[in-house]
């Protein structure tokens, strides 16, 4: 076909559209990057709306014409522009959504509206040892109060032995109406928020299983269900805390995370500066149901309580019987495919957020947790029944949980809450030298 008639053909398609037909090949790449074309889509989409009447000089409107010159330009130039002035704008967007802070949990309160206008999603990439890609697409999407869990499953993932590394990703549309839903086949930006290996997954922290999986843990906060009877692949299960999670799942490569920006710690010349003035918001949760959603403040530690590296903060005292809280409903990690569903007793996920005595997000993780019999001796006469605990840990710090179960209410209580903090990122922080 000639130029001049495929050029009139794309002329009548979208920029989305445009794109893709660029994908082509080498000619169709250049046709479709036609600067008469772009430009008529970039008037369309940004034209300048007129702020009062009053009529500008012939001059003045020539130079507001130079500009618009499509051949005046490298070739490709307005598409550039286009898409570089989409992007800008859905970012000062969503920026502007998450600008209010919830004073219980530091996090954005439109942080849902914020996620719908951006069209963010996640997906997942399985990459075997010959580095072939499988790529799957969200399945089920859980918005919890501080943390997202998405859940992928299918019928034909690849077989685990042959697997090496999962990447979980962020995608994000280039462009995006937010009078429709976002498209699979339009162009998309691929964030990488975390890389796993699968060769040592047996090696992996067990979490507890049923009639039909075992479940492992991959750090951060990734879950991989295994069918029992074949050793395969089951689900897979990811939870995101909300702190940062727009600019972790849109902002970095597709090959390389996004990096926080260094913190700038607030200089405080006050005495026990880093101490004092924490609150801590927590929450048990796993398929929709709540066992725990609570919020702690006026948390502080005193410079006898650092020992090994970690600070203390006490959050549910142990003799204090006033702040025992009990877990509601039996505790278990629901999962399901598409053809079965589960529950893995005892597991639940944790979503801890902890704000600084200014109410910034100091410490914030979402991770599945598993309640295991207590070790631990010390005091146990004084509860009658079998003790539990709940730990994590991470280069922030750790969290540990005494759960008793009361066989006359036939519930669970949380007997005992303490967070030990790393001295050094405390140090970091806020500047300080313990």
């Amino acid at each position: 076909m000639p130029t001049e008639i495929l050029l009139k053909i794309l002329s009548y398609l979208d920029a989305v559209n445009l794109l893709s037909i660029g994908c082509v090949n080498r000619r169709f790449y250049q046709l479709a990057s036609d600067n008469l074309i772009w430009v008529r889509i970039y008037s369309t989409a940004f034209s300048a709306k007129p702020s009062h009447w009053k009529v500008n000089s012939a001059k003045e409107t020539v130079a507001c014409k130079i500009p618009l010159g499509p051949e005046d330009r490298e070739a490709g130039h307005w598409k550039k522009k286009y898409i570089a002035k989409q992007v800008a704008s859905m970012k000062a967007t969503v920026a502007q959504l998450l600008q209010p802070a919830n004073p219980y949990t530091g996090l954005p309160v439109k942080i849902k509206e914020a996620l719908r206008v951006s069209g963010l999603g996640w997906v997942i990439i399985l990459r075997d040892k010959s580095g072939k890609e499988y790529i799957t697409e969200r399945a089920d999407l859980a918005v919890n109060d501080t943390s997202i869990t998405i859940t992928w499953y299918c019928r034909n993932w690849p077989p685990l032995t042959t697997l090496s590394t999962l990447d979980l990703c962020g995608v994000t549309p280039v462009f995006m109406d937010q009078n429709k839903l976002p498209s699979r086949n339009g162009p998309r930006w691929r964030s990488l928020i975390a890389q796993y290996s699968l060769g040592d997954l047996r090696e992996a922290v067990a979490m507890g299983c049923d009639g039909l999986v075992h479940v492992f843990c991959l750090s951060p906060g990734l879950l991989v269900g295994l069918w029992k009877r074949e050793d395969e692949l089951a689900f897979v299960m990811a939870n995101l805390h909300l702190h940062q999670l727009m600019e972790r799942s849109s902002l970095g490569s597709a090959s390389v995370p996004y990096e926080m920006p260094p913190h700038k710690p607030f200089l405080d010349d006050g005495p026990g500066s880093g101490l004092h003035g924490f609150q801590l918001h927590v929450d048990l949760h796993s398929g929709g149901l709540s066992y725990l959603c609570g919020t702690f403040r006026n948390l502080f530690s005193n410079k006898g309580d650092i020992e090994n590296g970690y600070m203390k903060l006490l959050v549910i005292n142990l003799y204090n019987n006033t702040q025992h809280v009990p877990l509601i409903g039996k505790v278990g990690l629901c999962w399901r495919t598409d053809i079965f569903t589960g529950c893995i007793q005892s597991c639940s996920v944790m979503d801890m957020t902890l704000l600084d005595d200014s109410g910034k997000p100091f410490w914030c993780f979402s991770s599945p947790v598993c309640m295991r019999p207590s070790t631990s001796t010390c005091d146990a006469s004084i509860f009658l029944g079998p003790r539990f605990c709940m730990d994590y840990e991470d280069v922030g710090g750790r969290a540990h949980m005494d759960v008793v179960w009361i066989e006359e209410t036939g519930e669970y209580f949380i007997i005992s809450l303490t967070l030990y903090l790393s001295i050094t990122k405390v140090n970091d922080w806020f500047g300080t030298q313990y």
